[in-house]
């Protein structure tokens, strides 16, 4: 009788066991990201207080906006927050994401070395910029990754009335090469690096070749002002319409994907655009300098 006590107890013990970690993994909301949010440490700050607030965590993948958006259309992910609107409106367009709502904005800004081969430095629009860099062929690293941070490049590249050329890029997708199209610079091959890395990488390659780049201004204050050793790089060219850099979150579609946590991905929208999140985000400094500004809570 004993045993048969006990061995009941122990098939309760491990149903219950089972249960809470169903329960857990219900709990875990999976977000395809850009590198800039996690590189800027704004996630840091993020997820731990949503977490605390409603027991929902947060899984995080960190890819170019591209990436993080095929990750939505294929349906791995239950949310994404990227920043390239255009592309984002698309997702929905198309059917994979169920709205856009915007979070926050900051800015993109051209980077370059103190001593300034190109002579950018004091210039108002950043095509103009560019096409200076273009026609000294200073070294200029590209992200080269399909992220929005590479697609501003690129739309900054078309305005600025430099030649460009079709080009393919080479990603890395569920372990297989996919390619992308894409542009650069006609006949920049001795001047033009694109690296398909991330913007902390590209910051950090750029600053070791003396080169030129852009990014997005959260990710330059983190590495500029948070990281140890700094780089050296400087802001030449900022504040032009061009520049403008907002991020959205778009839930995906439950339509589409049934299998979707679309109820806790919209208790995380509604935090992230509401006072919990929008003051986090608001609040957000590093040596002071404010990364990110809300775009729905002030």
């Amino acid at each position: 009788m004993m045993q048969r006590m006990l061995a009941i107890m122990g098939v309760c013990l491990l149903g219950a066991v089972f249960t809470t970690a169903v329960l857990a993994e219900d709990k875990v909301l999976k977000m395809s990201t850009t590198t800039s949010t996690e590189s800027s440490g704004l996630l840091d700050i993020l997820l731990p207080a949503f977490e605390k607030d409603t027991g929902i965590k947060v899984k995080v993948v960190a890819k170019g906006t591209g990436a993080a958006i095929k990750d939505g259309e294929d349906g791995n992910v239950d949310v994404i927050f990227v920043h390239a609107v255009e592309r984002e409106m698309k997702f929905v367009e198309d059917g994979f994401g169920a709205k856009r709502y915007p979070v926050m904005h900051n800015d993109f800004v051209l980077l370059g070395p103190a001593a300034d081969p190109a002579g950018i430095k004091g210039i108002t629009e950043s095509p103009a910029a560019l096409k200076k860099i273009a026609g000294a062929k200073a070294p200029f690293i590209s992200r080269g990754d399909d992220s929005g941070t590479h697609t501003k490049e690129l739309e900054v590249w078309k305005a600025s009335g430099v030649a460009m050329a079709d080009k393919k890029l080479t990603m890395s997708k569920d372990g297989k090469d996919v390619e992308v199209a894409s542009q650069s610079p006609a006949d920049s091959q001795d001047w033009y690096f694109s690296i398909g890395q991330g913007m902390g990488k590209t910051l950090t390659f750029a600053d070791e070749k003396q080169a030129y780049t852009i990014s997005d201004r959260g990710t330059y204050i983190a590495y500029k002002y948070g990281k140890k050793p700094a780089i050296g790089l400087e802001i030449l060219v900022e504040g032009d319409a061009t520049l403008a850099n907002p991020y959205g979150i778009i839930p995906v579609n439950p339509a589409k994907f049934p299998h979707v946590k679309y109820d806790m991905t919209m208790q995380f929208v509604d935090w992230l655009t509401g006072a919990p999140g929008q003051k986090l985000i608001g609040g957000y400094l590093l040596e002071g300098k404010q990364l990110f500004f809300p775009d729905v809570i002030k």
